[in-house]
């Protein structure tokens, strides 16, 4: 996530919040999409992770932001004194930390596929030459193949100071997810709320068939850790009163109002006034609105709480402003482009919207929840309503690449947006994810050790 919101407008009825959300409709012609991931820095010569302020004379963290500040020209957002992120001008982008230092890119929004591309590969080369002269690499995968918890850096973000110590309580894996995770993740525009009510609901049935396609987890410190997805089957235990597949979306009459209701039962993490972050974890956003928060007594809910407590919701899609895709694993380039084109392609062209929704209408809430809970193990063999989810995949990426064909944004070579989705194509031919690839190189040549990883896959 990028930076905090800061609007002190105070907040004097729910019909406000479920304005707050409705004012993000716009029409299809305004649609943009922002793709954001996160890599793992580690320094190349052993292998280490890359802590805050750097060790044995290398730069860390601090280092690399500073060093993408001076050649980007981008603006310091800081946290406490500690540089923590950089905001790119007129909303283009940030770049922000993770918990444990996984380095995020929150791109601009935009017209279109092949400019989300260019962003990446400029991203990319911008990271690597700062990143160079202080020994650090990157990888993208859904989970930390190599580091136990305890040598994994922390960063000095208040506000993950607060998660930390709230996680234990609700769950067994939110310090996993917190630190040894890294994600790819689109958000997408809706035009009206029956607009939003369709996507939320396709994506949310389909959201594990993303899961499988991009699952890059398969190891846990230094060893197989018996999942595709690792990262997915943390979520399973992390915080699921804020996480999980939403079955209330499901139901009828769902609208910006009921997403509302059930935001508005999630435990707050934070209150943030000024530059300091009030822990009131567990406290309700219900006793926020009305003034009566026990640990802020008399204080009022204003926009930016609104707009900082739906940054802290988890589910597997997520509403704001539009919505945000958030069951994929992050891995190679290739991959951090096919997301978004997967998902635009399903989400920008009404008959392929209309076709995926077609193909899962019937599943009950069981059944998207069985899917959800095999898929992390399973990947593409998972099956719901007697179809393997390879099977269904291919069904699906069909949509989205005629939804794609069908936009007609054409590059400088005069291809379309549909040459995105060709490592996805490989995998359903195959019908083989990229974890069961480097599960494979594990067993075979890279003689049960992970470490040939950060070489073959880094970024």
């Amino acid at each position: 996530m990028a930076r905090d919101v800061s609007d002190s407008t105070p907040v004097g009825s729910k019909a406000e919040l479920i304005s707050w959300i409705a004012a993000g409709e716009k029409p299809a012609s305004a649609f943009r999409l922002g793709t954001e991931h996160e890599k793992f820095p580690f320094y190349r010569s052993d292998l280490s992770p890359v802590p805050y302020e750097g060790k044995d004379g290398k730069g860390g963290i601090r280092h690399l932001l500073e060093g993408m500040r001076q050649r980007l020209g981008w603006e310091p957002i800081t946290d406490a004194g500690h540089i923590i992120g950089l905001a790119g001008p007129e909303g283009g982008g940030a770049i922000s930390l993770e918990p444990g230092g996984q380095f995020e890119l929150s791109g601009a929004p935009v017209e279109t596929l092949h400019e989300t591309a260019a962003e990446l590969d400029g991203h990319l080369a911008d990271a690597k030459a700062v990143a160079a002269a202080h020994d650090i690499g990157f990888l993208a995968l859904g989970h930390s193949p190599l580091w136990t918890r305890e040598q994994t850096p922390v960063m000095p973000k208040g506000r993950y100071k607060i998660m930390a110590n709230y996680m234990p309580k609700v769950g067994s894996r939110g310090i996993d997810m917190m630190f040894r995770t890294c994600t790819v993740q689109v958000n997408l525009d809706f035009a009206t709320e029956a607009d939003m009510v369709r996507k939320l609901r396709v994506s949310l049935a389909l959201q594990p068939l993303a899961t499988a396609l991009f699952a890059t987890s398969p190891f846990t410190e230094g060893r197989l850790n018996g999942f595709q997805s690792m990262r997915s089957e943390i979520w399973r235990d992390t915080d699921n009163a804020r996480a999980g597949m939403l079955a209330f979306a499901f139901d009828a009459g769902m609208s910006y109002e009921a997403y509302v209701d059930w935001a508005l039962d999630v435990p707050l993490y934070f209150v943030k006034r000024g530059d300091t972050y009030h822990d009131v974890a567990g406290g309700s956003f219900r006793d926020l609105l009305a003034g009566k928060l026990p640990q802020l007594p008399g204080e009022r809910a204003t926009m930016s709480d609104w707009a900082n407590h739906l940054s802290t919701l988890f589910p597997e899609v997520r509403l704001k402003r539009f919505l945000e895709m958030r069951g994929a694993d992050a891995g190679p380039p290739d991959m951090l482009n096919a997301l978004p084109a997967f998902w635009t392609g399903l989400f920008y062209d009404q008959a392929a919207l209309d076709g995926a929704w077609e193909l899962v209408k019937g599943w009950s809430d069981a059944q998207r929840q069985a899917l959800r809970d095999a898929v992390p193990a399973q990947g593409l063999e998972a099956s719901i309503d007697g179809r393997k989810l390879g099977d269904l995949g291919r069904d699906v990426l069909a949509l989205s690449r005629s939804g794609l064909k069908n936009r007609a944004r054409l590059n400088q070579h005069g291809e379309d947006e549909s040459v995105f989705l060709a490592p996805l194509e490989t995998i359903l031919d195959r019908n083989r994810t990229v974890a069961q690839d480097l599960a494979a190189r594990f067993q075979g040549p890279w003689n049960s050790r992970v470490q040939p990883v950060f070489e073959d896959f880094a970024i």
